[in-house]
């Protein structure tokens, strides 16, 4: 699935949780993938943009039971949600902080290397906005400077990230510099 060609937006201010939740199931569940796509793949159908939005709805009430929705989806709400996507794989989710410039990220490495999507929320003196990490650059894939793909849901685009800015909370192109925790698998 060629995430960046298909502009996928979170439908409202306040689903940048659920968006990435349905992104990531796209990506590892073949049948969700198809509710979303044309029969050549490479194209999003009216239907599946429908489809789209009402997922991100339904995954928003579902993870926000006791938090009030205006606030966003919290990491362990994104954690519950990305396992419910992934659980047909034997895939579970947890959460942590970030570590700043003593963050190995070695999890989310690892993670990316068996092809299994990263949530991590980012903000400014606040956390405020889920992206999600999706693979490493192909070019670069050992070394430890290297970059990885983010897809970014408030503008639906697919945006270069280096590792280093992650360390460094000096973020460009998603909106806010720092990250704050990752959603990463524990096992498969």
């Amino acid at each position: 699935m060629e995430l960046s060609a298909l502009r996928l937006r979170q439908r409202d201010g306040l689903t940048c949780g659920p968006a990435v939740a349905v992104v990531a199931r796209a990506l590892m569940d073949p049948g969700h993938r198809a509710a979303l796509l044309n029969p050549s793949g490479y194209a999003v159908t009216a239907s599946g943009r429908d489809w789209f939005a009402g997922e991100q709805g339904r995954i928003h009430a579902e993870v926000n039971r006791i938090w009030p929705r205006r606030l966003g989806t919290t990491p362990p709400g994104m954690a519950r949600a990305l396992t419910a996507q992934a659980a047909a794989h034997g895939v579970r989710y947890r959460w942590r902080l970030c570590r700043g410039r003593r963050d190995g990220l070695a999890d989310v490495l690892a993670a990316l290397d068996r092809k299994l999507p990263v949530a991590m929320l980012i903000g400014n003196w606040l956390p405020r906005h889920w992206v999600l990490l999706t693979d490493r650059h192909r070019d670069d894939d050992r070394r430890a400077d290297g970059q990885l793909q983010c897809y970014e849901p408030s503008s639906g685009t697919v945006v270069s990230v280096p590792i280093t800015a992650i360390r460094g909370a000096c973020l460009t192109g998603l909106g806010f510099p720092r990250a704050y925790a990752v959603v990463v698998p524990t096992h498969r």
